[in-house]
Order: C-alpha cells, then sequence, then structure tokens
C-alpha cells in the first residue's frame, strides 16, 4: 500500500481467534532480530483489522477501515493488534466526510497561505518567511491547520496540496525578493511527497518556472517523516542540497530521533520548537536544551532559529546563546498577503 504499510487478505471462513492468531505471528515475524551490516537490529510492527462485510462490503472501505484500526494499534503502544469497532466506524464517517471537503476545498480554492516572518536578531532584518496553510471554508471561517493537516497527510491529497502549496510559496517569495533579495521562503512538506519519487524533479521543476533562486527556498522536514520514511527521504533531500536547497529540521528536539541524524541528513537549519522556548527565561532546564542544540549547531556549522519567541527576553537570551534567527507573535503572528505586505512595507520605512 506504502512505503511501509502492506495488506493482507485473508479468506471470509477464517473466525476471529485464527485472524488474531495469525495476526500475531506476523507480528512475531517481522520483530525477529535482522543483521545488518554485521550489527544486530529489529523492527516492530501495528497491525489493524478489518472485517467484510460488517465493516464494508468495498475494497476502499475495508482499508480505511482496517488503516484507522492499524493507526489505533499504534497509538496504543505499537506492536499489537487492533479490530475495528464501531467507536472508530464514526471516526471512518467523519474522515470521509471532511476528505469529501477538501476535495471541494481544492476545486473551489479554497485553501491559501499565510506567511510568518523570521527575523535576523543582530539587526532586527526580515530574512525569511515561513508558508503556513490555511482553510478558507465557506461556513466555518478561517480554519487553523489542526482541523485538517492530519486529514490531508494520511488521505488522498497529500501530492497534490503539497505541490500547490511548493509552487505559490515560491511564486511569491521570487516577486518578494525583487524588494528583499536577502528573503528566504520555509516550505513544509508531506510526507507523501517523498514517497512518489519525483520530490527533487518537481522542486527543481517549480523553481525553473518561477525563477526562484534555489538558495532562497528551505525545505522544512520533521523527524516524524525521517524516522517513518528514512530512506525514502534521504536520497531527494541530498538531491535539493546540491541544487542548492536549504533543509530545516522543524521541531528539532521534540521526539526520538537521535544525534546521529544530524550527521546523516543535509541540514542546514535546526528550529528549535516553541515548547522550549516558552519558560527559557524562567525554566533551567529549557534552557539549557536550547544552549546544548545552538552548541552542537555551532559545531555542525549549522544555523539555528528559535519559534514561538514573544517577548524581547526571550529574543534577548537566545542572542547570548548565539541563535541567529526567531520567529514568533514578538515580530508577527501568520499572516495572509495584505496584512504581510503592510508589514514588508513597515519594515522598509524603518519601523
Amino acid at each position: 500500500l506504502g512505503g511501509d504499510e502492506f495488506a493482507v487478505l485473508v479468506p471470509n471462513q477464517a473466525v476471529l481467534s485464527d485472524i488474531e492468531h495469525m495476526a500475531r505471528c506476523m507480528l512475531k515475524a517481522i520483530a525477529a532480530p535482522l543483521s545488518l551490516d554485521a550489527q544486530s537490529t529489529h523492527v516492530t510492527g501495528s497491525l489493524g483489522i478489518a472485517l467484510a462485510p460488517a465493516d464494508g462490503s468495498e475494497v476502499g472501505e475495508l482499508v480505511s477501515a482496517a488503516d484507522l484500526a492499524m493507526y489505533q494499534a499504534k497509538a496504543e503502544g505499537r506492536n499489537c493488534v487492533r479490530f475495528f469497532n464501531a467507536r472508530l466506524k464514526e471516526k471512518v464517517l467523519t474522515r470521509r466526510a471532511l476528505e469529501s471537503e477538501i476535495r471541494r476545498a481544492i476545486e473551489q480554492h479554497e485553501f491559501e497561505l499565510f506567511y510568518q516572518p523570521q527575523i535576523r536578531i543582530t539587526d532586527q532584518a526580515l530574512v525569511g518567511l515561513e508558508a503556513l496553510l490555511r482553510w478558507r471554508h465557506p461556513k466555518e471561517g478561517l480554519l487553523p491547520p489542526i482541523r485538517f493537516i492530519a486529514a490531508i497527510e494520511t488521505g488522498a491529497f497529500a501530492v497534490e496540496v503539497g505541490a500547490w502549496v511548493m509552487a505559490t510559496a515560491c511564486a511569491y517569495a521570487a516577486e518578494l525578493r525583487k524588494v528583499l533579495p536577502e528573503l528566504t521562503m520555509g516550505v513544509n512538506l508531506f510526507s507523501a511527497q517523498f514517497q512518489s519519487g519525483q520530490l527533487a524533479t518537481q522542486v527543481q521543476a517549480v523553481l525553473e518556472t518561477t525563477g526562484l533562486a534555489p538558495e532562497a527556498l528551505e525545505i522544512e522536514i520533521t523527524e516524524n517523516i525521517i524516522l517513518a520514511h528514512d530512506e525514502l527521504v534521504l536520497e531527494p533531500l541530498q538531491a535539493l542540497r546540491d541544487m542548492g536547497v536549504g533543509i530545516a529540521f522543524d521541531d528539532f528536539g521534540t521526539g526520538y530521533a537521535s544525534l546521529s541524524l544530524l550527521k546523516r541528513y543535509p541540514l542546514t537549519r535546526l528550529k528549535i520548537d516553541r515548547s522550549f522556548i516558552t519558560e527559557i527565561c524562567d525554566d533551567e532546564a529549557d534552557a539549557a536544551i536550547v544552549k546544548a542544540v545552538i552548541f552542537v549547531a555551532d559545531k555542525l556549522r549549522l544555523q539555528v532559529i528559535a519559534e514561538g519567541v514573544e517577548t524581547a527576553e526571550q529574543r534577548d537570551f537566545l542572542q547570548t546563546c548565539g541563535c541567529q534567527h526567531v520567529q514568533g507573535y514578538l515580530y508577527g503572528k501568520p499572516m495572509a498577503i495584505a496584512d504581510l505586505e503592510n508589514f514588508i512595507q513597515q519594515k522598509l520605512l524603518g519601523g
């Protein structure tokens, strides 16, 4: 079904106990130790089960139901089996309704990009923007990403929406660089864009079409993308870096990624998550973590940007630690184009 997802069809005469036993045997086989480069390692799996016709009478319905059960298994600790149930069925119906609305939103051009400023601390100059997806719903108004991003990420529209975001953000960045020649544009990717196998080629085509210099584009990746699709991610990222595109590691320090990833991947910048910034002036642990990240980045010749900066005290603390750039409400929330251009005008006037 995908880079790390597989489907198994079991004859309909099988009883529940046999199906569950078979599922657990599969997980046991998957978890068997492997020898890679003379080192022993192992992987685990999560398994979701849907039954026909109770959970669906068509292939798409059954796959969707089994997929939800699998994600339930992941949420409950991984390496386990879960059956689709009535509670999950409600989620399926909600998800299908949302996916239908997303399809309409694409067709009716309801998605738009907001942009959040990225500021160089030393001279307070606007040197970058992060493009952030928003949905202007015809009935509910402007929807925040928490309402729809997960559905796009795991649905059938990720590659299409991701390509639109890339093209739109790059075209706008090319226009803005006529008055702000140092400006870079940060674009977030969906994991499905890596699975397509065409990411580097598509980005190169966008850069050529829009006339945006490769060094003016920064691709933002999260550790979830890396950990889920390691081999699928490395090659296109290296190709993008070879073009001159920047690679930022977003939300660094919030999950399970090891420091070895900083050597393995062709990164140019680390983004310190806002969760470490909020109490940075009062919490010794947060302060120590931020200092350590900046120290490591400096030794690896990576730039650092801190997200979620809301006060001058936070900014000043970051500056003393050697952080080059900041992003947050101290300078501006994510803005629609009209508000952003007013912001830029104020910057150009020295405000």
